[in-house]
């Protein structure tokens, strides 16, 4: 039996018989209803309301990082906290090749170049050690800042991803951004929930950037957040996301370029119903987790992909990893002919034509995870069962 045919074998048995089966589908409820229904009764749908604030208290008690700054979308998110990295144009910024576009477009957009590095199976992030040893070759303190000796241009930053909700090795990547000068900045986009050593993901980074997208673990709609534990930097963050107007009760007066990127109250509504919901979320998707991993077992060639070690994930995305390209596109055909949403990696960036010119170090892992992996079907509800 072909091995696309065991897979869907086993879909099958695991997941509902109604189709289609989308990979991630957002669930709302009751208290959804409640919450977008006193929004739009009060009147207060902008980015201004009361919603908006207990939404970015909420996200703070939640992860533990003392201010959290709402904003329409996660790679607004980014491109602030990019832009309160002091990435300037003509920087370098380091980051995977292997995650969706929204981690580098914010870059380029800043008039940085991104400089692409590889990932490890283990965690599916940035490999530190790997990371390590190409710095200490190609880069040089210069007065305290880092160059690429290649190109000539300052390294500002690393950006770390957490890849479908497993986090990275943050630790030892800290210590790297350390020891070169780096601003450490974590794209938690997918890994609300997860959590390495006691730590929530985003904990690491002088700045981190969270997403609410309607195929997110809890969806406010659109919608991201800016993480950070430095007072100034949140207030600032919330200024230049107001497109930094000063205060007052009717002037129009603006104090820097700023981006009209604030978190509508409306979607901050949502936002806080569904983060009422995240724990019953996580369990849910650690059970088609442990369901997926024990049907997946033992069955020559297939890997599936658990929570590294001192890790909790919350499991956004599960990923199944075949022999080869060529069979991981047999199982793709034939899973979307029965409208079964399965879904490759993001194809990796130094592929995409706006960055193939980009720096970057070799990437034999982002290479082959993109080659084998298979994103299974993963909305939360699947994890109660058929």
């Amino acid at each position: 039996m072909k091995l696309s045919n065991a897979i869907l074998d086993i879909l099958h048995k695991l997941l509902p018989s109604q189709r289609p089966i989308g990979l991630h589908e957002p669930e709302f409820g009751e208290t959804e209803k409640a919450l977008v229904t006193d929004c739009l009764d009060s009147g207060w749908v902008s980015s201004v309301g009361s919603y908006v604030d207990r939404f970015e208290q909420d996200l703070a008690d939640v992860t533990g990082i003392p201010h959290a700054i709402a904003t329409v979308n996660g790679t607004a998110a980014l491109h602030t906290c990019l832009i309160l990295a002091g990435v300037q144009p003509g920087d370098e910024v380091l980051l995977p090749a292997l995650t969706f576009v929204g981690s580098a477009n914010p870059v380029a957009q800043l008039g940085a170049t991104p400089h692409f590095v590889d990932c490890e199976t283990e965690t599916l992030g940035v490999d530190p050690q790997r990371l390590a040893d190409y710095l200490a070759d190609i880069t040089e303190l210069r007065d305290g800042t880092c160059f690429n000796k290649h190109t000539n241009r300052p390294i500002h930053a690393l950006m770390v991803v957490h890849v479908l909700g497993h986090p990275a090795r943050m630790d030892e990547l800290a210590a790297i951004t350390e020891r070169h000068r780096l601003t450490l900045i974590e794209d938690a986009a997918e890994s609300l929930g997860s959590w390495r050593g006691g730590r929530h993901t985003g904990s690491w980074g002088r700045l981190a950037a969270l997403s609410f997208n309607g195929n997110k673990i809890i969806t406010s709609g659109g919608g991201g957040a800016l993480l950070t534990s430095d007072p100034d930097m949140a207030q600032r963050a919330k200024h230049l996301t107001t497109t930094a107007k000063r205060p007052h009760p009717w002037a129009f007066e603006h104090d820097a370029v700023g981006h009209n990127y604030r978190l509508p109250n409306l979607n901050a509504a949502l936002g806080c119903a569904q983060l009422e919901r995240l724990p019953e979320r996580l369990a849910q998707k650690r059970r088609l987790a442990e369901r997926y991993a024990a049907a997946f077992a033992g069955i020559p060639g297939l890997h599936f992909q658990l929570e590294p070690e001192d890790c909790r994930s919350n499991y956004w995305l599960n990923l199944l990893l075949l022999p080869d390209a060529e069979q991981r596109d047999q199982l793709l055909a034939a899973a979307h002919a029965e409208d079964i949403h399965l879904r490759p990696f993001w194809t990796p960036l130094h592929r995409q034509p706006m960055y193939r010119d980009a720096p970057r170090m070799d990437l034999p892992c982002t290479e082959t995870l993109f080659a084998r992996g298979v994103c299974l079907p993963s909305s939360a509800a699947l994890g109660d069962g058929t």
